[in-house]
């Protein structure tokens, strides 16, 4: 394996990642991520209702919202004010999805749990960023929310971490930049609860098939890189609370 070009980065290795805990005074979780030189807001917002839907079933929501500011890219993006594109909503859902999996929603009760993820600058892994830094505020907010007295009981029921992987020239590389990513032959995102269940794989072939052994290559390597950020996920929170 050769190291990444033109960084230093070797195949197997993470970007630089850094989390911050409370930025936003109002929200009732929030959290800073940067995955390199991807940069994502994750604020949580919790209500006392739920959807139509859902009323009276003794259960709360999860859900995740994700947007890009106009200039989080090399260009300027037009705001998406009164339809989501495609590739938003997709993103949404699979944030959500993330989140879910973590939390117990009949503990949560009859409540929403909004996790909004505005990516501030954009630079490959804006998904898998929003996932890692969104499970932290969002286990932040809850754990506060219990200690406050508002739930009876905690509803996190562990933890969730995502990473985009590539593979190029038959050698395999995580947490893609954009620049890598644009080139890789193929492309995955893996999203791995803590007890190494699989909540989400996708992944595509964008200029050749791969073999089932480059397939078991790319799944050891994900939750080998799940497991990374998962630990420091949890630095952070532990941090935190002592903090607090």
């Amino acid at each position: 394996m050769t190291p990444l070009n033109p960084s230093t980065r070797k195949p197997f290795e993470l970007r630089p990642l850094s989390i911050d805990l409370d930025v936003n005074r109002y929200a009732e979780g929030s959290a800073l991520i940067k995955m390199g030189e991807t940069h994502v807001l994750c604020t949580v917002s919790i209500e006392e209702s739920v959807p139509g839907w859902l009323k009276g079933q003794g259960q709360g929501w999860v859900t995740g919202e994700y947007s890009m500011l106009p200039r989080a890219t090399h260009t300027r993006s037009r705001r998406e004010r009164d339809k989501v594109s495609g590739r938003t909503q997709e993103i949404q859902r699979l944030i959500g999805r993330a989140l879910r999996s973590i939390v117990n929603l009949k503990a949560l009760g009859e409540r929403t749990v909004t996790v909004d993820c505005d990516v501030l600058q954009a630079d490959g892994g804006t998904r898998t960023a929003s996932i890692n830094g969104g499970c932290v505020a969002l286990m932040s907010a809850l754990e506060k929310y219990f200690k406050a007295g508002k739930l009876s009981s905690n509803p996190i029921t562990g933890s969730v971490a995502a990473i985009s992987l590539g593979l190029k020239s038959n050698n395999v590389y995580v947490d893609l930049d954009y620049e890598l990513d644009s080139t890789c032959d193929v492309d995955m995102n893996f999203v791995v609860t803590d007890k190494n269940e699989f909540v989400e794989i996708q992944g595509t072939a964008e200029r050749a098939a791969f073999s089932k052994t480059h397939l078991d290559l790319l799944t050891e390597q994900a939750l080998a890189a799940c497991q990374q950020v998962r630990a420091f996920q949890i630095k952070t929170l532990e941090k935190q609370a002592a903090k607090d």
